[in-house]
């Protein structure tokens, strides 16, 4: 079976790689996706898949569906498309899509003898928007049972995690006087700063591996004048979750703290979480049998690996879920850089493709048709995955 599904895949070379390079030359950003989305959904509806639009309410969110012989599981292959502002595809999305539709359709060509069903989801937005949050929230993911995709990167991995994380701003409000006569002003730029040298001064007690990073986005309008307004905005991330939470709340104390000692008044305004991810270790290895069997050598992360955020890792904490990572360059080449916006469409890229489409295909086929790996698949997640009763902040 591996080498038919592979075939299948070699058979839609051609179309994969041009749908990976249509994307990478008309890059969109986030919720806006609508060319990209019109390519992926073209290729879909050739290779006889059903296509749900608007999925969650949002435009370019979509399920590409094709059923097997009866009812079973279903196995999700998830696409990015959303490209970075000034740099176009530096994250690499257009290759997401093109693995996970490579996937999807070389899959495909196998369900008629097989139970269950399998799904190309579109999810827009990975970018800062959380567009898998969001189609989480609506409940787009409730009918899915397991989640497979592919990042481009410099390494082959598999189990590589990612922070939680979110942002935070903070804006305080003061009262505006002259320079000469600061006494009679309230200083939200001092609130703004001192906010800084207290966050600064409270690292040492941060959970380990968080990080918190920040600008002051409006500082006032004259040097002349006490600002009676200034902002600032804040990056967080944690391990976990529950450490994000304790970052998040030692900031508010911070506020607390400078709004008694300035007399300035603060509001606060948290963005949406990206959870942490939890790989699923038996899909990973899956994923690196068949990236093996096809001369790569697929690695674990390091225990010092600089890891980022994602949307996925919510996803992750509903269903099985995993993200590998497929090697398409070499550094100084990393994600959201100008040069990993050329390795993208590089032809090294589209050798990466083809392999990881025939990987997570594989993997999708031993997940549909073995019973007892799918009980292996439960029983890791239930004991690794924490159940969060809220990601509220």
């Amino acid at each position: 079976m591996k080498d038919r599904i592979f075939k299948e895949i070699d058979e839609i070379k051609a179309e994969i790689i041009q749908l990976g390079r249509d994307i990478h030359d008309n890059p969109e950003l986030g919720f806006e996706e609508y060319k990209t989305v019109g390519f992926i959904k073209a290729m879909f509806e050739k290779h006889g898949f059903t296509i749900e639009e608007k999925s969650g309410a949002l435009d370019t969110a979509f399920k590409a569906r094709l059923k097997g012989k009866k009812k079973g599981v279903t196995v999700a292959f998830l696409a990015e498309f959303d490209a970075l502002p000034g740099l176009g595809h530096a994250c690499g999305h257009n290759l997401i899509a093109a693995i996970s539709t490579g996937a999807a359709i070389g899959l495909s060509r196998v369900m008629a003898d097989l139970d269950g069903e399998i799904v190309l989801m579109g999810t827009p937005a990975e970018e800062g928007g959380g567009g898998k949050i969001r189609l989480l929230e609506k409940g787009e993911f409730d009918d899915l049972d397991y989640a497979l995709m592919t990042h481009p990167s410099t390494a082959n991995t598999i189990d590589k995690g990612c922070l939680a994380a979110t942002k935070m701003e903070i804006t305080y409000t003061g009262r505006s006087a002259h320079a000469s006569t600061p006494e009679k002003g309230v200083n939200a730029l001092r609130a703004v700063i001192q906010t800084f040298n207290l966050i600064d001064s409270s690292r040492d007690r941060m959970p380990l591996k968080s990080q918190i990073s920040g600008i002051i986005s409006n500082g006032g309008v004259a040097a002349g004048v006490i600002p009676d307004l200034a902002q600032c905005k804040f990056s967080v991330r944690s391990a976990t979750f529950a450490e994000l939470k304790t970052v998040v709340d030692m900031v508010k104390t911070v506020v607390k703290s400078v709004e008694c000692f300035t007399g300035a008044t603060a509001t606060i305004t948290t963005g949406i979480v990206y959870a942490e991810r939890y790989q699923n270790h038996a899909i990973g290895e899956l994923y690196k049998k068949y990236m093996e069997q096809q001369g790569e050598i697929v690695d674990y992360p390091r225990p010092d690996a600089k890891l980022g955020s994602s949307d996925i890792g919510n996803v992750s904490l509903k269903i099985p879920t995993v993200q590998t990572h497929v090697k398409i360059a070499d550094e100084p080449a990393t994600l959201h850089t100008k040069e990993f916006a050329v390795a993208s469409a590089s032809d090294r890229a589209q050798e990466g493709v083809m392999k990881a489409a025939k990987a997570l295909a594989c993997a999708g086929y031993e997940i549909l048709t073995d019973e007892n790996l799918r009980r292996i698949i439960k029983k890791e997640f239930d004991e690794k995955v924490p159940l969060y009763s809220s990601l509220s902040l």
